[in-house]
């Protein structure tokens, strides 16, 4: 059986015996993409040939854009205008393609045409469309992905003319020739001596440097003017490591190169890639000895960092919130590095999830026989396994207000460092601020797909995580998601939503009144409002005598929900507003991004009708607790079960509301007779009760999207698909639907290695605990470019106020437990007028009540537990209040958090 290798990957091997494998794979018909890649210490390279003409099917892997067009003008070049409710993603020279344009219909012809002048709502076309029809509405613009075709040489060559190397740090920008010679050299030096160099041999080092001289002066005009000899003796003394955050590091990009040579998706790295981390070294001058190995599995680190560092590492205490696709990456890496395996040291990992299938594709400390159990404690064994030195805590408790008595004060003032593997932006604004308080580094990182990116957040030198935020998701109203979608996102929010209101929600509140019908009234009566009248609306329709008892009586529900959502809805909302309707100032209603829907006619012929109502059928037969048959799979005899549903005539209404106001909350429009009809449908069900089974209740179906035999994603997906039908809106397949419905960040193995072993890089300086800003690196990323972003972090904003200064991480401690009076004093001699403080949302003194005045000689501490009513905790030692404080020119001054400590 032959074996077709699309792809080679080759680490330490000598040049010579690169260079021929090289010429083997370029020539190889068809090519073999050739990968080599060393990691020596902090330095490492990588360089890719994926032959003399590849192909790159899809540069970066995003969606193609489009946009919703609102005007094209009969111009040469025609300007094209958007509807302003998202910003273009198109760049000059794009290719896009038209369709669903009405008037100027010679643009739905498919042919490419080429944009220019980009701007966030328009763009001018390469285009004559004077003679063309005029515009009138309508139309949807989107890019075409072009291949790319690149043109690879081979090692051989490369060596010699490198070209443009990948940058990773523009304040190295002088860096990669220097590592390309450096590395030429070591290869010279592997050859001469049989050997790599030595750790901490200054004349091993010497060598190499003698031998970069040399390759120096043969370079011609490549040649350097400094080739920075103590560089290359931190690259001679660390040559013989591998470290596992560089490996990890390394090995995220490459696995990712392998990915696109076999895939053609993403832009190939083209074609060498250098990278160091020099900063990463201890800041203290190193002695020869410092390098001597130990006989440990940390000889390699300790040969490149010492062995004061690495008894730092095994000392630690580190706290690593959240144990997913990037703790699980960081358990391993912390493991192999020693961190916390010291009779001092100490790991804390906590998760409050449970191990789900789809996990096991990126969380690699999981396996099948895992499903279902903590994260936390599966992934500490595992971890135990790989160093069982380490001396790890696995809790499952989520990181918040909530649980500040397991996550006290002793628990934070006790750690060395803090690493957010956290996958949601409020759980990292609390560990942040966590962080702040307490005065503890903060390590953080995020994936997305192909991207990352990596923040610093280091006490008194760097601003925090919540110093700088991105912009809010931009949510669709909710007009448009129920009654004007223009894409596929609406129509599966709608049709998540709906899932859960009819499978979930509903059977809930059935269950809820029939646990304490008086009590479920009384509720109802008290809301009084539109939500309560829906609420009972759904309520009686699972108990009245039309309930579903049968699973005939479930394809009749099914049926009917068809009706209803796919051709009654459209029917009232086109009856509504008819297609030539128009707003109160004269303009076309149905304009851009308004689609203007048409109904279904239900046909059994149809597949994903009937595939619709199978689902439908089967999730509410769960609801009841019915059986379900197993001809419900035969199409045949479906049709033949739904045939037998009688489906009522359709009758428009007059005076129907449909909500048409962008920023209404609520679709419900409240009425005056709300409470008279909340009465009614309690009376129905009161009738309706009587007539059930003792102990009668529904099952509430929770949506879970992992599970391909559940109907779930079937149910959600068919409702998104018909719905987009309605619209004319493209339909998406189930694995698509999968990931938006399930609102799925995507997450790869590559990526996730990538941010942590660029993580752990940081986390030597942060335990070494004697670098400047400058030493540290914020990193984002895009392996799909590939592309890469290294920056020192932004320092916090400075306060001054006469001799002093300080800065968001700075929390003022008064302790002694002071009264009132001793605590304004305590700020008097800074300074500062205080003329307020308060603790929590009570106010403790302000300057402009008389009364407070009589609180003076009073303990802080006292007056929050008396006026403010605080329960303070047994565990806590401190009071947190907060000063207003006024210089003494009247003007505001900004403090930091104070402080009462009161043991």
């Amino acid at each position: 059986m032959a074996i077709i290798v699309q792809a080679v990957v080759f680490t330490d091997s000598n040049l010579d015996d690169a260079i021929a494998f090289n010429d083997f794979c370029h020539n190889h018909q068809p090519p073999i993409a050739f990968i080599k890649t060393e990691v020596r210490g902090l330095f490492g390279n990588i360089f890719c040939d994926f032959g003399p003409e590849f192909t790159v099917l899809d540069v970066d892997g995003e969606e193609p854009h489009t946009g919703i067009i609102a005007s094209i003008s009969n111009d040469n070049p025609a300007l094209v205008s958007c509807v302003d409710d998202e910003r273009l993603e198109f760049q000059d020279g794009d290719l896009v393609v038209f369709s669903e344009v009405k008037g100027m219909t010679e643009l739905n012809d498919g042919k490419p045409r080429k944009v220019r002048n980009t701007r966030p709502f328009s763009f001018t076309l390469e285009e004559d469309t004077t003679n063309f029809g005029m515009y009138e509405r309508g139309g949807i613009v989107t890019q075409v992905k072009q291949p790319k075709v690149l043109n690879f040489k081979p090692l051989r060559e490369a060596i010699k003319d490198p070209g443009d190397f990948l940058l990773s740090d523009f304040a190295k920008f002088d860096r990669p020739p220097l590592l390309h010679l450096a590395f030429l050299a070591l290869d010279k030096f592997v050859a001469g001596q049989g050997r790599l160099p030595f750790p901490g041999s200054e004349e091993d080092a010497q060598k190499l440097i003698s031998l970069a001289r040399d390759l120096n002066e043969t370079q011609g005009a490549g040649k350097l003017d400094d080739i920075n000899p103590k560089l290359l003796q931190h690259f001679s003394f660390g040559a013989r490591a591998v470290l596992n955050p560089m490996a990890a590091m390394f090995g995220g990009i490459v696995g990712q190169e392998v990915v696109k040579a076999c895939s053609g998706k993403f832009h190939p790295l083209f074609q060498f890639f250098y990278f160091d981390s020099v900063e990463s070294l201890p800041t203290e001058p190193l002695e020869p000895s410092d390098f001597r190995p130990l006989n440990t599995r940390y000889d390699a680190q300790i040969s490149v960092f010492g062995a004061k560092l690495q008894k730092k590492l095994e000392d630690a205490k580190v706290f690593l919130v959240g144990s997913g696709a990037l703790g699980c990456e960081f358990l391993k890496n912390l493991a192999l590095m020693g961190v916390s395996c010291g009779k001092e040291g100490k790991l804390t990992v906590t998760d409050d999830d449970v191990i789900e299938k789809s996990n096991l594709s990126r969380q690699f400390l999981f396996r099948d026989w895992n499903i279902g159990q903590a994260k936390s404690t599966v992934a500490a064994s595992a971890a135990l396994s790989i160093n069982p030195n380490l001396h790890v805590e696995a809790l499952q408790n989520r990181v918040g207000p909530e649980t500040e008595n397991v996550f006290d004060d002793a628990f934070w003032e006790n750690l060395t460092a803090v690493v957010n593997a956290l996958d949601n932006v409020n759980a990292r604004l609390y560990v942040d601020q966590r962080c702040l308080y307490y005065q503890k580094p903060l390590l953080e990182s995020g994936t997305l797909g192909a991207k990352c990116n990596t923040q610093m957040v280091i006490p008194h030198l760097s601003e925090n995580y919540g110093a700088s935020r991105d912009p809010p998701e931009k949510q669709a109203p909710m007009c448009t998601v129920h009654s004007f979608p223009h894409n596929i996102d609406h129509c599966l929010t709608w049709a998540r939503s709906e899932f859960e209101g009819l499978l979930e929600k509903t059977p809930a509140e059935v269950n809820a009144y029939l646990s304490n019908p008086s009590e479920y009234a009384s509720a109802m009566r008290n809301a009084g409002d539109a939500q309560a009248r829906d609420n009972l609306e759904r309520v009686l329709e699972c108990l009245s005598e039309d309930r579903c008892e049968t699973f005939q009586d479930c394809i009749k529900w099914a049926r009917l929900r068809f009706e209803d959502y796919f051709a009654n809805r459209v029917k009232q909302l086109i009856y509504t507003f008819p297609e030539d309707a128009a707003t109160s100032n004269g303009a076309p209603f149905w304009s851009a991004p308004k689609r203007f829907p048409h109904p279904l006619q239900f046909s059994e012929a149809d597949p994903s009708h009937l595939h619709f109502i199978m689902a439908g059928s089967i999730l509410r037969a769960e609801t009841f607790g019915i059986p379900v048959p197993d001809w419900v799979q035969n199409p045949k005899k479906l049709a033949e079960a739904v045939n037998k549903v009688i489906v009522p005539d359709f009758q428009p209404k007059k005076d129907a509301k449909i909500v048409t106001d962008e920023k209404a909350t609520t679709l419900s429009t409240a009425s005056i007779d709300d409470a008279a009809v909340i009465n009614e449908l309690l009376s129905k069900l009161e009738h309706c009760r009587k007539n059930l089974s003792p102990g009668f209740r529904m099952k509430p179906i929770q949506f879970e999207k992992d599970d391909d035999t559940n109907y779930h994603m079937d149910m959600i997906a068919a409702l998104a698909n018909m719905r987009a039908r309605n619209y004319a809106i493209p339909e998406v397949d189930k694995l698509k639907a999968k990931f938006i419905a399930g609102r799925i960040i995507p997450a790869i193995a590559t990526s996730t290695a990538l941010a942590t072993g660029l993580v752990c890089l940081e986390l030597y300086k942060v335990l070494d605990g004697g670098h400047k800003l400058e030493d540290y690196r914020n990193t984002y990323a895009t392996l799909a470019l590939p592309f890469f972003s290294m920056s020192e972090p932004v320092p916090p904003k400075t306060i001054k106020h006469q001799d002093m200064s300080w800065t968001v991480w700075d929390r003022w401690i008064v302790k002694d437990n002071p009264t009132l009076r001793e605590l304004l004093k305590w700020l008097s001699d800074k300074g500062l007028n205080a003329y307020s403080i308060s603790c929590g949302s009570c106010l403790l003194y302000n300057s402009m009540f008389p009364r407070h005045k009589e609180r003076m000689d009073k303990k802080v501490v006292d007056l929050a537990r008396e006026v403010a009513k605080i329960e303070i905790p047994a565990y806590r030692r401190h009071l947190d209040v907060v000063v207003a404080c006024e210089d003494d020119d009247d003007n505001d001054i900004d403090v930091p958090l104070i402080s009462i400590y009161f043991h």
